[in-house]
C-alpha cells in the first residue's frame, strides 16, 4: 500500500502531461511529491504557498478532473507546503477546489510563515508566472544579467548586486529577466514580500496618495517590500516629487537589506531627466545590459518556442527569421505566431516561400549582397583604405584587420569557397581565410569595440 501515492500521481501525471505545455508541466507538476492516499484524501507536497496559489488558480479545474478519473469521485486534495528543507517540516492546506464542507472553510489566508512578519497579510505580487527563467534562453547577451538574477532569487537582499540595474533596448527581454526574478523568488522563499511595479504605476499611485492625504500608508506599505522590481524606471524622468519619494524608499529599503531590482532603456551613465543622487544609487549595484541577441540566441529562442508549442517547422526555416528578424525576441515570437495563422487560416504548410512573406511585413528585407567585392569595397570604405592596400603583402595592424574582416564577413554573407574568398581578397589562399575567421570570430567575442565596428559594417552591406 505505500506506494499506492505514487502509482496514482504517477497515472495523473500521464493525463496532465497531455494537456498543459512541457515548460509548465516541468515547472508546475514536476516539483510535486505524492504524500499520501488516506480516506479519499490525497496529499501532495509542494514547494510552496505560491506554488498552491498558482496551481489552485490556472490549473485546479485539470487536477480535480484528473483525480476523479483516476483516483475516483469525490476525491478531496490537500497540499503540504514543505517550510523548513532541513527538518522537513510543513502545513497542510485543503484545496480550495474540494467542495466546501458545512462549517470548514479553506482559504491560503490560514497559512501563516512561521518566519517573517505573521501580522502582514499577503499581497499580489503582480507577476507574470509564464515570464520565468525556464524559457528565458541563456545567450552571450543577457549572460550577466541572467546569471546576477538567478543569484538574487537565491539570496535576496544578501548577494553583491543590490540594485540590480538591467538595461537595454525595447524587447531584449528587460521585463521578462524582472519577472523571472519574482516568480523564482517566490518559489523559493514564499515568506518573502515581492512585488513588481512599473514606474508609470508607481506614479499614479504615489498621485492618488497625495490627493487622497494618504502619503504615510502609502511609503509605509512599500517600506514592507523585501523584493522590490520597478520596470522602466526612466519614465520618472522630470516627476520631482515622485523621484523624492522614490529615493527615501530606496534608502530605507537598501538600508535595511531588501533587493531592489530596476530596469530602463538606457544606462544609468546616460540617464537624463533623473537626480544625480538617484543615479549614483542605481550603480552601487550591478549594471548590467541586455544587449540585442545574437544569432545563435535568436535561433534557441525560436527552438525553445517552437518545442513549447509542439510546432513542426524546418530548419531552413528557423534559420532565415533568425537571419532576418535580428531587433528583438518580440518579434522573434511574433513571426512564429504571424506564420501559424497565416498556416492554419489559409490550410498551407509553413515553408520558406510563406515566411518570406511573412517576414517582409514584421521587418525590412533588403536583398543581401552576395558578391565579395562589394564586401571587400565596404570594408575599405570603413576603415578608409584603397582596395590595393588589402591586396598588398603589408603587416600593418589596420590593412590586416581589416582584410581579415572582409574575408570574415564574406564567409558569413556570400555561398562563395574559401579558396576563391582567399583569391579576390589579397591573393590568399584558403587557410589563410579560415584563419581570419576564427581571429575575428576570438576578437568579436573579447572586444566590445571591435564587435561594434563588425557590426556597423553588416548594417552598410544590408542597407
Amino acid at each position: 500500500m505505500s506506494h499506492l501515492p505514487e502509482k496514482l500521481w504517477s497515472k495523473c501525471l500521464e493525463v496532465i502531461k497531455d494537456n498543459i505545455s512541457e515548460a509548465s508541466y516541468n515547472t508546475w507538476f514536476v516539483p510535486i511529491i505524492p504524500l499520501q492516499y488516506e480516506k479519499n484524501i490525497f496529499v501532495l507536497q509542494v514547494p510552496s504557498q505560491f506554488f498552491v496559489e498558482y496551481i489552485e488558480e490556472k490549473y485546479i479545474d485539470l487536477l480535480r478532473m484528473t483525480l476523479y478519473r483516476v483516483v475516483g469521485n469525490g476525491t478531496r486534495l490537500e497540499y503540504r507546503v514543505l517550510i523548513d528543507q532541513t527538518t522537513g517540516t510543513g502545513t497542510r492546506i485543503p484545496s480550495e477546489g474540494n467542495e466546501k464542507k458545512p462549517g470548514s472553510v479553506a482559504t491560503p489566508s490560514n497559512y501563516i510563515s512561521p518566519y517573517h512578519k505573521p501580522r502582514l497579510p499577503e499581497i499580489d505580487p503582480q507577476l507574470n508566472p509564464s515570464y520565468n527563467f525556464n524559457n528565458l534562453i541563456e545567450g552571450k547577451s543577457n549572460k550577466l544579467a541572467r546569471t546576477a538574477g538567478i543569484s538574487i532569487a537565491n539570496e535576496p537582499g544578501k548577494t553583491i548586486f543590490n540594485p540590480l540595474f538591467v538595461y537595454g533596448q525595447s524587447g531584449v527581454g528587460k521585463t521578462h529577466l524582472a519577472n523571472a526574478i519574482g516568480v523564482m523568488t517566490k518559489q523559493l522563499h514564499p515568506e518573502k514580500r515581492v512585488l513588481y511595479v512599473s514606474s508609470n504605476t508607481f506614479q499614479i499611485q504615489y498621485t492618488d496618495a497625495v490627493r487622497s492625504n494618504s502619503v504615510n500608508d502609502f511609503l509605509n506599505f512599500y517600506q514592507t517590500i523585501d523584493v522590490l522590481i520597478v520596470d522602466d524606471i526612466q519614465e520618472l524622468a522630470g516627476k520631482t516629487a515622485t523621484q523624492n519619494t522614490f529615493f527615501h524608499l530606496f534608502n530605507h529599503l537598501h538600508q535595511t537589506g531588501k533587493q531592489l531590482v530596476l530596469t530602463s532603456d538606457r544606462s544609468p551613465l546616460v540617464l537624463v531627466g533623473l537626480e544625480q543622487r538617484l543615479l549614483t544609487r542605481f550603480k552601487w549595484g550591478l549594471s548590467a545590459e541586455i544587449e540585442k541577441p545574437d544569432f545563435e540566441l535568436r535561433k534557441a529562442i525560436l527552438e525553445n518556442k517552437i518545442y513549447r508549442d509542439g510546432l513542426e517547422i524546418s530548419e531552413e526555416v528557423v534559420d532565415y527569421i533568425a537571419h532576418n528578424v535580428t531587433d528583438n525576441v518580440r518579434d522573434l515570437e511574433g513571426t512564429l505566431v504571424s506564420l501559424l495563422a497565416h498556416s492554419t487560416l489559409a490550410n498551407i504548410a509553413i515553408d520558406l516561400k510563406l515566411t518570406e512573406k511573412v517576414v517582409s511585413r514584421i521587418v525590412s528585407i533588403t536583398p543581401r549582397i552576395n558578391t565579395v567585392e562589394k564586401i571587400r569595397d565596404v570594408v575599405c570604405d570603413y576603415f578608409s583604405l584603397s582596395v590595393d592596400a588589402i591586396s598588398t603583402k603589408s603587416r600593418k595592424r589596420e590593412v590586416v584587420q581589416a582584410r581579415q574582416i572582409a574575408m570574415y564577413l564574406s564567409k558569413q554573407m556570400t555561398k562563395n569557397s574559401l579558396s576563391s574568398i582567399g583569391s579576390l581578397i589579397g591573393q590568399r589562399d584558403h587557410a589563410t581565410v579560415l584563419h581570419a575567421c576564427k581571429i575575428v570570430g576570438d576578437l568579436m567575442e573579447i572586444d566590445k569595440n571591435f564587435r561594434n565596428s563588425v557590426r556597423e559594417i553588416e548594417e552598410k552591406l544590408k542597407g
